[in-house]
């Protein structure tokens, strides 16, 4: 191989996806098998098998036990909503789509009381084993899980609080501002981060993705007074979805 030419495996895959993208490997049709790819771009077993990972790690592929591998159904991406400060009414982005008549969302959740961790006590500006409240969200759309979030609230603010538990009491399911104006704290700035990265297996196993397969993964916390009173993890599958936001112009 010369200096800065491809390794073998990546000029199959280039080469492969090129055919994904054109059309001339539709959906549902299956990859060309190891000893195909290795007869036909005269190369190794191993740079087959590797060649083939990579389509699979950009999520172009998925295998089918006892079948093969075969090129996946490419879904036009849909939008999930980010704001950072609600209108009149409180309610999440998400919960706000859902007003709409044709809209088919729904969403679960659960809350327990836990220690914090060492990265959730840093985010919120707490102690390592402090309690907060963690509060873990499924969304779905038409049935399908579309985002997944966890939240932490320290209890030292909520605790024994009309909204110490998120999603129940006279404000149960409405925004973090509004919540937390309810007990006089006021919300005065929202950060959020955004990033990519593999899915874990637990994230993609609810996702119904496959090892590989990339996740936006959105970093939120909520300040008053430069206090952080809120952080939260968002994950949402790359493939199906793009982060829209909505942010107000003062």
């Amino acid at each position: 191989m010369t200096f800065g030419e491809q390794p073998a495996y990546l000029r199959v895959a280039g080469d492969l996806r090129k055919k994904i993208a054109s059309g001339s490997l539709p959906p549902h049709t299956r990859l060309p098998s190891q000893a195909r790819i290795r007869e036909e771009y005269g190369v190794s077993d191993t740079v087959a098998l590797e060649a083939r990972k990579v389509l699979m790690a950009e999520g172009l592929v998925e295998g089918r036990s006892g079948s093969g591998t075969y090129v996946r159904e490419r879904p036009v991406p849909r939008r999930v909503a980010r704001s950072g400060f609600r209108p009149a009414g409180g309610a999440t982005p998400f919960r706000q789509e859902q007003a709409d008549a044709a809209a088919r969302g729904t969403w679960e959740s659960r809350s327990e009381q836990v220690e914090a961790s060492g990265c959730v006590a840093e985010r919120l500006a707490i102690q390592p084993g402090d309690r907060v409240m963690c509060t873990k969200y499924t969304f779905r759309d038409a049935g399908e899980v579309m985002m997944l979030s966890t939240s932490w609230e320290p209890l030292s603010l909520t605790g024994r609080t009309p909204v110490m538990l998120p999603e129940e009491g006279p404000l149960g399911g409405m925004g973090v501002v509004e919540r937390m104006a309810a007990i006089d704290v006021v919300v005065d700035n929202v950060t959020e981060e955004v990033g990519a990265r593999p899915g874990l297996a637990e994230e993609l196993l609810a996702l119904g993705g496959v090892p590989g397969h990339v996740v936006l993964a959105v970093q939120r916390t909520y300040f008053a007074s430069g206090r952080p009173v809120e952080t939260a993890d968002v994950v949402v599958p790359a493939d199906r979805y793009r982060v829209s936001y909505h942010l107000p112009v003062k």
